[in-house]
């Protein structure tokens, strides 16, 4: 079982890279994040939003998501 604190920070903090994918297990997610944040430079921005969301959201909530193993969580 992932910590949404633990993902919500890497994502906040190394989301340029997806870090915060590649640690719940969602390595094609990982690798488009890694892209384009190298690429592009909206990785960041996109980490960013992911780390809000999975603080915000419940437990239970954050479980689903990565258990769906999206690629986009905010959509």
């Amino acid at each position: 079982m992932k910590n949404k604190t633990t993902a919500g920070i890497l994502a906040i903090l190394l989301g340029c890279l997806g870090i915060h994918k590649f640690y719940l297990g969602n390595n094609k997610g990982g690798i488009i994040y890694l892209l384009l944040g190298i690429c592009c430079g909206i990785g960041g921005i996109l980490g960013i939003i992911d780390g809000i969301i999975y603080l915000m959201d419940t437990e239970e909530k954050f479980q689903e998501r990565i258990a769906a193993n999206k690629v986009f969580d905010f959509a």
